[in-house]
């Protein structure tokens, strides 16, 4: 095994540094093109990691190509192609409206977490819930005059919840798998945190509500809709919700849409097949980023950068109290390296596992504590998945804001800070 030094994370650093940086002096992180500032990086590994050029592009691309990758592309193109289609349906139109007249503004934060949780878990995909309901989500918060940031801070939370308890997700999968522990335990474990802090978010949205709203619910600009033009939405949801795979139910949303846009009219096959076309390109940022950060994340490990961010954290476990911490830590370390939750948990799962056995630390608890506080690190991070595709449908939320309306991310993780020194024993 190579010897590892800082030289390794510099790649990592300096994608890092470059969207940070650039966030804070241009005031928005989303300033300079994302995938631009991943090839950058992509270009200094290349340049500074000590092996033939070829066998490190071929690494990259191995890493870009991973299924984990390819997943959240295609989850990307074919919810940009269902976006595209329902609203060139009049479905967005319709289902804004029928908001906007029967469901008081000041309920939208809470009723959004609530469905975001149920369509999360029901899937086990944070990022195709975001992308499923964010075209709904944000023309209702537009409408209505909500502020931008507690709307989409509430859908952040909900997807966040079924990313990290669901049994299909990718996460719970790679926790479970990775540790060896049985699902339905970790489970168990994870909902006696996640569940209470749901509750408890429920009930502070109500408390907060939404003030900035506009409450002229019932005027006239809001009666002109049609209700079966909200099928396509209603479909995929409740699809989603009977488990099936998010691939299938996003398919089935622009199926149904175009058969709905056909007997009403409303496009032809060509325009159909063009809209479809349009959602696809309307991704294109989104896809080239979690390709080249995919690569990137490759290269890193393999020339030994988590490795050597590992080999730091570890060194400062000392006793079983500590232990658990240290996990969180250390896959929350990772993610913000890798921009990918499930990824993070595959990175520091073996020496977890390995901390678990000395300490006689059951293993729910260490799947539950990885995957907790990678779904906390990746909900939050500018460049994370999740938050990039809130800001594809609505690019002028403040980012601190952002942060500071996570209210379920936040308690989840206070719930699991003493859940670890409750249960330390």
């Amino acid at each position: 095994m190579q010897k590892t030094t800082i030289i390794s994370i510099i790649p990592l650093l300096v994608f890092v540094a470059l969207f940070l940086g650039s966030g804070l002096y241009f005031d928005n992180f989303y300033s300079l093109p994302a995938p631009i500032i991943a090839l950058f990086s992509v270009v200094v590994a290349l340049l500074i990691y000590r092996a033939p050029m070829k066998e490190k592009i071929g690494l990259f691309f191995k890493g870009a190509g991973d299924s984990n990758v390819l997943q959240m592309c295609m989850i990307a193109l074919l919810a940009g192609a269902f976006a595209s289609v329902a609203n060139a349906l009049g479905s967005t139109h319709s289902i804004v409206n029928m908001g906007m007249y029967y469901i008081s503004p000041e309920y939208f934060p809470v009723g959004i977490f609530i469905i975001a949780s149920f369509l999360s878990f029901a899937t086990g995909t944070s990022v195709g819930t975001i992308m499923t309901l964010s075209p709904i989500v944000f023309d209702l918060a537009t409408q209505s005059q909500s502020n931008t940031a507690l709307i989409g801070a509430s859908l952040l939370s909900g997807a966040m919840f079924g990313d990290n308890l669901s049994l299909i997700s990718d996460t719970t999968i790679a926790a479970t798998q990775s540790v060896g522990c049985q699902m339905n335990e970790k489970m168990k474990a994870n909902a006696k945190i996640a569940i209470p802090m749901a509750i408890l978010t429920v009930i502070i949205l109500l408390l907060i509500g939404n003030p900035d709203a506009e409450n002229h619910l019932h005027n006239q600009l809001y009666s002109d809709f049609n209700a079966v033009l909200i099928l396509p939405y209603v479909a995929v949801v409740v699809i989603a919700l009977f488990g099936v795979n998010v691939f299938v139910s996003l398919f089935l949303g622009i199926l149904i849409s175009g058969m709905i846009g056909f007997a009403y009219g409303k496009f032809h096959f060509l325009q159909f097949a063009t809209d479809i076309h349009k959602g696809f390109m309307g991704m294109a940022d989104t896809f080239f980023l979690y390709f080249i950060i995919g690569g990137l994340a490759f290269l890193v490990e393999h020339f030994g950068g988590i490795r050597f961010l590992m080999n730091l954290i570890t060194q400062r476990i000392k006793s079983g109290s500590s232990a658990l911490l240290g996990m969180g830590f250390l896959v929350t370390v990772a993610d913000v390296c890798v921009a990918n939750n499930t990824v993070a948990i595959l990175i520091a799962s073996k020496t977890s596992k390995t901390i678990a056995e000395q300490f006689k630390i059951p293993l729910r608890s260490v799947a539950s504590v990885l995957d907790i506080f990678s779904c906390y690190a990746q909900g939050l991070i500018p460049y994370g998945a999740q938050v990039i595709a809130l800001y594809k449908f609505a690019d002028t939320i403040d980012y601190p804001q952002l942060v500071m309306y996570a209210i379920y991310l936040h308690l989840l993780l206070i719930g699991t800070l003493g859940y670890i020194y409750v249960g330390k024993k």
